[in-house]
């Protein structure tokens, strides 16, 4: 008999069969790799006690000139503040759709109200609309009152005409019945933009010259963005961008309670429709990429346009002798997709390469050059800078990094987050703005949550950890994330399909919206609700198959008699299991040994198990476990051939 010991390799390893993974680990859940070892991640807890209406597609941390701390969240209906534990909704009222002097009509007994305006409201079913300057209704035709209207929010339940729409009530009308009665004025939300990203089948979907006049299309290459933000700040001045879309500030002021419900406002004099913006902080321009020619005309919009401010003044973009604003176009892609700030210049990612703009001062202000090409930035939020280095997922099928040149990233997990292949769903091409990039400083990990070609949403996520250069992969979902750099831990939302919002109070809101979930992470072992419910994280991780046989060809049969765990943390119970083959085509789970119960008093476990191939799992799945691999040993003896 003889110990052995199984030293296995950090991160995972999934281009390779189990056979030809020996000492690998090549699948697991809610771990990380930590000093070559493998452990469970952290937990999380609610941030507090409501959920947001929409999915949450941004974060942005910063902080005032007295030392406040905030964080912007953008929803695709919602823009929030979130300060000091609690929310706060400063979503912008459309410019372009507010009206003045509408009027409604009611029905006793219903909780039906049809609202007319004087002009086309442009509104859509879901909207959100509230009122202000409500009054002069008539009773015995109605007992609503301006109370019930003004600063109050509706869901838009119905558009009957391009001049009417419908909101639910919470109480019915006890009135007579009221038509075209009273007057106020509806201020509709700004649009974001969808919950999904689809393909479009409409009109202009195809090629020129694809099908006939008139006839709907079957497929399409026309992707339509789901609702997001760009969020920056512009010193302690929040920036918030909507993705092809107008630009909005909003500032807190030092002392004053109401600037935490003041909601945000358009920035005077800017363009009207960017595909994103982001400051230059060295210098102070803010800078619209993907954006219009002409300022105001929304038509004009051109995705490989960019145009900055003058330095330190946000609302001043004509160029002239006397200041620092311009325009230039890049060349390579068809529109910009995302971008970052890095050490001392900005990253830019079209659909087919990446650019560096750096500050350079007058007469030329900004010099870029173009750095990669055949490297596509897969959305938005698919890349972030960390150290001297920028990090991106691309719609190539690969990870790239720009640390002074582009290099395509060595990936031990690529098929299995680019190919679907098999019962392996790969990524979502198609919902690849919904791709979000994070770090972690705590364990320097690079983290991409992406959605499966099986999901709409965000389901998955993949971890390269830049310190040890291993790879790990989950089902951890997370649409927006946040690095502890403003607040003492990470921040993070999980969207919840088919969940009825709760913040801020929409009268009629239906769980269609769904609700985004605010977490503080790496806190604790489980998941918390902000009432202190706890459920449990469970973890795994699973090796390849190595061999029983000490000459390390597979020839011999060898007999297991017991094993000795050895873990640096335990808490709780950990679960071992040993999976058996005879031979690589074999199921290893036909003839498993285990599950065995591990605690800390745990000295070895016996056996009696034959075979050639073994592979090792470790789990946990209750509440407060918590676990740290050390180093295990193995009682084998030979037991002849076959």
């Amino acid at each position: 008999m003889a110990l052995v010991k199984i030293p296995f390799r950090p991160g995972f390893n999934k281009q390779l069969t189990d056979t030809q993974n020996e000492n690998n680990w090549v699948d697991g859940d809610n771990v990380r790799f930590r000093y070559g070892q493998p452990e469970k991640i952290g937990g999380w807890v609610e941030a507090n006690q409501y959920s947001m209406i929409g999915v949450a597609r941004a974060q942005h941390t910063f902080v005032d000139l007295d030392g406040r701390k905030y964080a912007a969240i953008g929803t695709n209906r919602c823009l929030y503040i979130y300060y000091s534990g609690d929310l706060y909704d400063i979503t912008p009222i459309d410019p372009d759709r507010q009206q003045t002097g509408a009027d409604i009509t009611t029905t006793n007994g219903s909780t039906t109200v049809t609202v007319t305006t004087v002009s086309p409201h442009q509104l859509e079913i879901g909207d959100i609309v509230t009122f202000e300057n409500a009054g002069s209704f008539t009773s015995p035709d109605t007992d609503y009152v301006a109370a019930d209207f003004d600063d109050i929010l509706f869901e838009v339940k119905t558009t009957p005409t391009v001049s009417t729409f419908t909101i639910q009530m919470p109480t019915a009308e006890t009135g007579t019945g009221a038509t075209n009665d009273g007057t106020l004025d509806p201020l509709p939300y700004i649009q974001i933009g969808p919950l999904l990203q689809t393909l479009g089948y409409g009109w202009g979907a195809g090629r020129w010259g694809q099908s006939t006049w008139g006839t709907a299309r079957t497929t399409s290459n026309t992707n339509i963005d789901p609702g997001i933000w760009s969020l920056d700040n512009y010193g302690q001045v929040l920036i918030a961008t909507v993705h092809n879309g107008r630009s909005f500030n909003w500032t807190p002021i030092a002392g004053d309670p109401n600037a935490l419900i003041t909601r945000a406002t358009s920035i005077a004099n800017n363009p009207t429709k960017s595909v994103m913006t982001i400051v230059s902080d060295r210098d102070r321009h803010l800078i619209h990429l993907g954006t219009e020619t002409t300022i105001g005309t929304p038509s004009t919009q051109d995705k490989m346009f960019i145009r900055f401010s003058d330095q330190e003044n946000r609302t001043i973009y004509q160029p002239t002798s006397v200041n620092t604003a311009g325009t230039f176009r890049i060349d390579d892609g068809t529109a910009i997709v995302g971008a970052t700030k890095g050490k001392d210049y900005t990253f830019i990612g079209t659909d087919t390469a990446a650019y560096i703009v750096q500050y350079v001062g007058p007469p030329f202000t900004f010099s870029i050059r173009q750095v990669g090409s055949n490297c596509g930035l897969i959305g938005q939020n698919g890349l972030v800078f960390v150290d001297t280095t920028v990090y991106w997922m691309s719609d190539e099928g690969g990870f790239f990094i720009f640390d002074g040149s582009v290099k395509k990233l060595s990936c031990l997990v690529e098929d299995f987050v680019f190919k679907t292949t098999g019962s392996n769903p790969g990524i979502n091409y198609n919902a690849g703005q919904q791709v979000y990039a994070a770090h972690n400083s705590l364990f320097s990990e690079i983290i991409w949550f992406y959605p499966t070609a099986n999901s709409s949403f965000v389901n998955r996520m993949v971890i390269y950890n830049y310190q040890e250069q291993t790879w790990v992969t989950g089902t951890l979902a997370r649409s927006s994330y946040t690095d502890k750099v403003i607040f003492d831990k990470p921040y993070a939302t999980k969207f919840l399909q088919n969940t009825t919002p709760t913040f801020p109070t929409v009268q009629g809101i239906t769980s269609s919206q769904g609700a985004s979930i605010y977490y503080e992470h790496e806190t604790g072992v489980n998941e918390v609700t902000f009432a202190g419910v706890k459920t449990a994280i469970p973890a795994y991780i699973q090796s390849g198959d190595f061999d029983l046989d000490t000459d390390g060809e597979g020839e011999f049969f060898i007999k297991i008699r017991r094993f000795i765990p050895d873990f640096k943390v335990l808490t709780g119970n950990a679960k071992v299991t040993i999976f058996l083959r005879d031979y690589p085509a074999d199921t290893a789970t036909s003839s498993p040994l285990g599950p065995f119960t591990i605690n800390s008093t745990t000295d070895k476990i016996d056996t009696r198990a034959r075979a050639r191939l073994a592979a090792l799992k470790i789990a946990n799945d209750s509440t407060d476990e918590n676990w740290r691999l050390g180093l295990f040993r193995f009682d084998f003896q030979p037991d002849g051939r076959r």
